[in-house]
Parts: structure tokens; sequence; C-alpha cells
């Protein structure tokens, strides 16, 4: 099927637009590749945080595979569930700090591993109802969370990831050899590959932009002693998910917190769902526009579900993959399905997921951080569309100050309440709850109509 988008446009396949196997496939391989690291790293630091590393490989592979039906879900929306897009679905960090709390709540009363996971998984579960509901009042959100605050969430998630790709190519959270030239090189040797080959007129060289970036850098971090493949001999084959496989907990006290990730979440979603709607070239306004928020918050809500009652962390629409769509200039909703498939396989068959772990840290920071970026270029992108009068300015000075400030002093608010702390010791859900209170603060200035009288204009002129 010819592309739908046209010369004027960046698309080389358009929302609705079917690529033939081949194409689809490299494409989607790519957002597989953007997304892995991300997915597989909060089962990581939850599982050692609370000891749960005998049910590691179990927590990784789950991961995967509910991050395939949840992506599934979104680009063929049946019933009405998902947006209808690329909304790749994947293990959200914002929830490690209430999940982190839940787990050595239960540790401190003698629970076992798995008494923790139960009680995680069975308030993730009430939580992800929670979602869902909200999904039903987006329209009335929508009034709130305008695309002032929605381009401002945006960007603070783009700089929030900016900063986990310069972690990577610098070697690494923790690496003993972080920053070392070979690190600097290999990830700046990446990047630029990818920036080249994404400036080609060529269709082909443009979609396999950040596959070659990956690959080449992984030749070259061979070539350079730097990647040392290893044969992997240990785990199961196929891994098979059981429902409710750990039991079944609840608790008040631990759910709340849980409860606000959640709507924060939904805040989060409905700006990578805009930043995606833009770079498909969807309308941001009007009444297809919240269709397609309803479904893909309700998307992420079943999303959350599916992966509660089989063993796998909260999920969300992962920011990253918005970077994809621009650098590749393919927005087709169908290539969502070849990527919920890959991921399934990943999870279904964890020592596919094991070979993709040895890629080094440099290497895939050089990807994500042009990536990254992008994300943060979408929500200027937004923010430019917003009128940026006298009002607009203060919200996104004061935003960024409050986002931007807990991110460089993550300590800053650790003399206060837990919960205080787990709502907003994210620079995203810091920045974008101050945008939004101050939305609803400062009253928005209108200019009179035409039909007013010339005295009303000039006071309002000089206001």
């Amino acid at each position: 099927m010819q592309p739908e988008s046209s010369p004027h446009t960046d698309l080389i396949f358009g929302l609705n637009d079917r690529p033939k196997p081949l194409p689809a496939l490299l494409a989607a391989l790519q957002h597989v590749l953007a997304s892995f690291v991300g997915i597989i790293t909060p089962p990581l630091v939850i599982a050692s945080a609370l000891g749960l590393t005998a049910y590691l490989p179990y927590l990784i592979s789950t991961a995967l595979m509910v991050s395939g039906i949840g992506t599934f879900i979104q680009a063929r929306r049946p019933f009405g569930i998902g947006a209808g897009m690329i909304c790749l679905q994947g293990t959200s960090f914002s929830f490690l700090g209430a999940i982190l709390s839940a787990g050595f709540m239960v540790k401190q009363r003698g629970g076992g591993p798995e008494d923790i996971l139960a009680m995680i998984f069975g308030l993730c579960f009430f939580g992800a109802l929670v979602q869902i509901v909200l999904s039903r009042f987006i329209g009335q959100l929508h009034k709130v969370i305008t695309p002032l605050v929605t381009g401002i969430v945006i960007t603070l998630i783009g700089v929030s990831l900016i900063n986990v790709g310069v972690t990577d190519l610098g070697g690494g959270f923790q690496a003993t050899d972080f920053g070392e030239p070979l690190n600097l090189g290999l990830g700046v040797f990446v990047l630029l590959v990818i920036v080249l080959l994404n400036r080609s007129n060529t269709p082909w060289v443009r979609l396999s932009a950040i596959i070659l970036g990956l690959a080449l850098g992984s030749v070259a971090a061979w070539f350079f002693g730097k990647l040392i493949p290893h044969a992997i001999t240990s785990g199961p084959i196929i891994n098979v998910p059981v429902p409710f496989k750990f039991g079944f907990s609840f608790d008040w006290t631990a759910f709340v917190p849980i409860a606000l990730i959640y709507l924060i979440s939904t805040i989060e979603t409905v700006g990578d769902l805009t930043a995606n709607c833009m770079l498909s070239r969807q309308p941001i306004t009007g009444p297809s526009y919240i269709t397609r928020l309803k479904g893909g918050v309700l998307g992420d809500g079943v999303s959350c579900l599916i992966a509660a009652t089989l063993g796998a962390f909260p999920n969300t629409t992962f920011a990253q993959n918005n970077g994809v769509i621009q650098l590749t200039g393919v927005a087709s909703r169908y290539i969502g399905l070849y990527i919920g498939l890959l991921l399934f396989i990943l999870g279904l068959f964890p020592m596919i997921g094991a070979l993709l772990q040895q890629i080094p840290k440099p290497v895939l920071g050089g990807a994500t951080l042009v990536m990254f970026g992008s994300v943060a270029a979408a929500g200027v992108r937004i923010l430019s569309q917003a009128p940026l009068d006298r009002r607009s300015m203060l919200i996104i000075a004061v935003s960024f100050g409050v986002g931007l400030g807990i991110a460089a002093q993550p300590t800053l608010l650790s003399h206060l309440p837990k919960m205080i702390q787990t709502l907003f010791d994210s620079p995203i859900t810091s920045g974008g709850i101050t945008a939004i209170v101050m939305s609803l603060l400062l009253p928005e200035r209108r200019l009179p109509s035409a039909a007013g009288d010339c005295e009303t204009k000039t006071e309002a002129l000089e206001q």
C-alpha cells in the first residue's frame, strides 16, 4: 500500500498505511530496541531492593510479554480500548517509590518474597481500576490538562529521559569505567551514525537508522574489546505466565500512594498521546482527539490490569517511542501489532532477551540520547503552538523551575513525609502538578469580542 503522507510531511508511512512485512518488521524492531532496557530495568531495581532475585527471570519475562499484549491492544484498539496508534506499553518508572514502600512494609511485618509480590500486585490491580475510571472523564480533565500543561509535561519527560541516555552513554549507572574516552567515543559514534542516516532521502536508509547505528556501534564495541559475546546457558527455555501466581493481598495504607501515582501516570499518558498525535499528523483538539485520549488512557489501565494479573509491574505509554516515530518517519499503527508480537516472543523465550542485554550501555546511550532529545523537542513544539502570553510564560517558568530543580537536587524533599516524597520526587510529577495548579489558580485573560465598546477594548489592552 502506498503511504498516505504528503511530500510536505516527514512521514514515510502515515497512521493508517499498511507497510509490507519486511519494512514493518524493521520499524518494529527499532521500537523494541529503543524500549527493551526501559522495560526490564524496573523489575531489576525492585527485585534487587526487595530481595526478590530468585523470581527475577519470571518478572522480566512477564514484563516483556505484558508490554507486548498492551502494545498490541493500543494499536489494534479492540472494543474502543486503545489509542489506535503506536503506543508502546512498558514498565513504568513512576511507580518505583510507591511499590518499594509497599514491599518494605510487608517485609517489616515478617512477610516473605511471595507475600511481598502478592501485596504489590494486589495494590496494582486495584490501582489499574483507578486509571480505567479516569479514562472515562478525560473530556472533563482535558479542560485542566491544556496544551500548555501537556507541552510542559512532555518537555520534562524528554529532559528526564536525556539524563538516562547520557548515563548509559558514559557507561551505565555506577559503572567503574564511567566517562572513559572509549565509552564516550562509542556513544558519539552511534549518535552520529543515526543522525547522518536519518538525513538520507532514501526511505529504507532512514527506516533503518537506529538498527544500523546499534549494529555498527556493537561491531565497534567488539573491535575495541567492549563487547564480549557469551552464550546463554541458564534459565527456562519458555516462560508461561500464571494468573495471580503469588497470591493476592491488599492494604489501604499502601494503596493511597499507588492510586495517586496512577493519576500522575494518566497525566503523563495524555502528554505522550498528544505528542504521538502531533507526530502522526492527527488532530490535537476536537472530538476525535478526546476519543483517542480516552481510548489510550483506557488502554494503559487495561494493560496495567493484565500486568497485575500475570505478575508484572504497572505499564505506561513509553515516551521514547515518539522519538522513534520522528526519526524513522513511520507512524503506521500496524507497526504496533508487530511490536507487540516481538515483545511477546521476547518474553516467551527469555534467551532472546538475554542476548539483547549484551549490547553495551554506551552503544544504547548514543541511540537513546537522540530519541529522548526528540521527545523534549516534541514538547517544545507543542508549547510553541500555545499562546505564549505573560501568564503562560510564568506557568512555564515556575513549572520548569520546580521540575528541573527537583531533578538537580533529588534529596531536596528528604525531610518531608514519605507520601509527599513519593508524589513529588520526579521532575515530571512535580513540574506537571505545578503547571496544573497554576493553570487553575491564575485566571486566563480574554480579550473582549468585536461587539464590545472601545473603552473596554482599550482597558483590556492596557492590562
